[in-house]
């Protein structure tokens, strides 16, 4: 359709059972926002696997357990394997927080983000602060929400200057 200008989309998907990681996703769809970049936060239980093909970027945070992604996460992950190949070249980025440090942020994310490569996603470091993605310990202070609020500023900054 002529003249319609198609708004750059990212969906942002979490598990939060306490509020921690809630919160952090919150402040990553503030930061997107401030990039006039559409955003949908979504629970990860609301979200249906299909609908990662409808977004340009796609932002992904859990709590850490054992070391790893919350199961609900992981299921989503899963389920998007009948799409293998079609979220190539789309904007992947993840976040976690955990009860203490040393908890698995780190690996939990890096757990995330490979499954996010092997879709052929772009994924991103950060040459500052928490590199692979934003971490908390427990609620989340003014150190991680700046993270959060950065992560999200970041990657619409990408989305909007790919083709």
């Amino acid at each position: 359709m002529e003249g319609v200008i198609n708004m750059a989309r990212i969906l942002i998907v979490y598990y939060s059972r306490g509020g921690n990681t809630k919160r952090m996703a919150e402040e990553i769809a503030k930061g997107a926002k401030r990039e006039s970049i559409s955003v949908d936060l979504k629970r990860v239980e609301r979200v249906k696997v299909e609908e990662l093909l409808d977004y340009d970027g796609i932002i992904i945070g859990s709590p850490t357990y054992y070391g790893t992604m919350a199961a609900q996460i992981k299921r989503l992950l899963d389920e998007s394997v009948k799409f293998h190949g079609k979220l190539d070249g789309k904007v992947g980025a993840a976040f976690a927080s955990s009860a203490n440090i040393g908890g698995g942020n780190e690996t939990t994310i890096l757990d995330i983000l490979n499954a996010m490569l092997i879709h052929g996603m772009i994924i991103f470091g950060d040459p500052q602060g928490d590199h692979y993605g934003p971490v908390a310990i427990g609620t989340p202070d003014a150190r991680s929400i700046k993270q959060c609020v950065r992560l999200g500023q970041r990657v619409a900054k990408l989305i909007s200057r790919l083709p």
